[in-house]
């Protein structure tokens, strides 16, 4: 019985590598890294995002078009059912005040311990610094690896790709699998980068004094996207942080499409309009602006600064005006954070192109699951969860191929 080839040591190819061998065929795993689920355990280091806690139709909306695609998949992988397969690892899971849902202890190395252990008791083969470089030019079905030791050829009967996208090159998604792809007239989308930060031209003072700086308890909302309550930071060339990732995709296609988009903060999202202008109408005496937004509306620190760093002189000076902009400040930004630094990207491998298993139509018995494929969601446990689910899904399509091809 030939083996399976796994390439790509992330959640869904070990997701599918359970999935297999737990069926008793042979599976082997390879990566170029040097250890598996690198880009995991570093998403952990904070605290493991697993999955969501809302209700599965809420759920499922959060991955925008691509979600007929991945519909099944997540079906058959819901959160519940993710908290349970957990809990088959010795991992107990708890939901957070957000819905979000965090293994005990919040970390992510306990889980992939226990994860790679049962992998390697199920038989699975793995083989760390082998990169992909592709199919041999003799052998179609043949796969290639540049390794330590050299150049060296492999034999499946089916391959699942799962080698993420192009953020964070340096932990393994670095998408130089999509020349290989292309050759073979596979259909591709350009990566894009998605839960990612922006650029805001900051004046040299305001980035010397609050770069690093948290902004808590702000609204935030950006065209076509609802507000949303939250937090963000202010980094050295603009804005990133949770509330900002959650505005990305329609920061990001704004900017694509018109070259110039803003975000709108609320900075005081528990105060009326009429309720601040009525607070800044009052006398201000020998007080500094600094201080009468201090007393008046409790505006300290880094929020007074953003209401100097974008507002003219005029308005600063107008309680009307002022307390409309504090209630709709506009923060123009210029352009994303480079691909690299993102949380994921959006792009990759055209979800047409793939059947309900995940197999490439074109290519019989090659299958592709994970981040390398074009859908993006928000932070929050979606993007986890829809690798993992994608991962199973292929993982039984493989199977299911063999079955009818005599595998």
């Amino acid at each position: 019985m030939l083996p399976i080839a796994i390439i790509g040591c992330g959640p869904a190819g070990l997701m599918a590598a359970e999935v297999l061998s737990g069926r008793g065929h042979p599976v082997h795993c390879f990566d170029a890294m040097p250890s598996a689920g690198r880009k995991f355990l570093m998403a952990g280091k904070s605290g493991l995002n697993l999955t969501h806690a809302e209700p599965f139709p809420d759920f499922v909306r959060r991955y925008g078009r691509a979600t007929p695609h991945l519909q099944a998949a997540l079906e058959a992988l819901p959160p519940e059912a993710l908290r349970t397969w957990a809990a088959g690892l010795g991992i107990s899971t708890f939901v957070g005040s957000s819905g979000r849902v965090f293994p005990e202890g919040m970390k992510a190395a306990p889980l992939l311990r226990a994860w790679l252990n049962r992998l390697r008791q199920q038989g699975v083969r793995f083989h760390m610094r082998h990169r992909w470089t592709g199919w041999d030019s003799r052998q179609k079905q043949d796969i290639r690896f540049d390794t330590p030791a050299g150049s060296i050829s492999f034999t499946p009967a089916a391959t699942l790709l799962a080698l993420g996208g192009a953020s964070w090159p340096r932990l393994g998604s670095d998408g130089r699998w999509a020349p290989l792809l292309a050759e073979r007239e596979i259909a591709l989308t350009p990566f894009r980068p998605a839960n990612c930060g922006f650029v805001v031209p900051w004046s040299e003072h305001f980035r010397e004094r609050f770069a690093g700086a948290p902004v808590k308890n702000v609204s935030a909302s950006a065209p076509g996207f609802a507000p949303r309550q939250g937090e963000f930071v202010i980094s050295a060339k603009g804005v990133e942080g949770s509330l900002i990732y959650a505005l990305a995709a329609p920061l990001r296609d704004a900017l694509e499409q018109a070259g110039q988009a803003a975000i709108t903060l609320d900075l005081a999202p528990g105060k009326r309009q009429e309720q601040l202008q009525a607070e800044l109408s009052r006398p201000r005496g020998r007080n500094s602006l600094a201080n009468h937004l201090r007393r008046q509306c409790g505006l300290t620190g880094v929020k007074a600064a953003l209401l100097r760093e974008c507002l003219p002189p005029e308005i600063l000076q107008n309680p009307a005006q002022l307390a409309a902009a504090i209630k709709a400040l506009p923060l123009p930004v210029t352009a994303t954070a480079p691909m690299e630094t993102a949380i994921s990207t959006a792009g990759g491998v055209a979800l047409p192109e793939l059947n309900e298993d995940f197999m490439v139509r074109r290519e019989p018995g090659l299958f592709c699951a994970g981040e390398m494929l074009d859908w993006e969601a928000p932070t929050g446990g979606y993007l986890l969860t829809a690798c993992l689910a994608t991962g199973q899904r292929a993982g039984l399509g493989i199977a299911r191929w063999l079955e009818r091809h005599g595998g």
